[in-house]
């Protein structure tokens, strides 16, 4: 799934660390995630969302999904 994250974190001067420890997940994750090679859970995706306070849509694309 194709996601907006690494964008927004850098808007933000965020590392992957601080992501991470905002979101109480290891750096490691946010990688994966960046990377598309990790989707995140739905409650995970949720925290994501209120962080950058923009809908979950705005965040991943989930047009490859069928």
């Amino acid at each position: 799934m194709k996601n907006k994250l690494k964008v927004l974190r850098a808007e933000r001067d965020m590392t992957q660390a601080d992501l991470a420890d905002s979101l109480m997940v290891s750096r490691q994750t946010i990688n994966a995630i960046e990377k598309g090679k990790f989707d995140p859970s739905l409650p995970l995706a949720f925290k994501i969302s209120k962080l950058f306070e923009l809908p979950i849509e705005q965040i991943f694309d989930d047009s490859e999904i069928d």
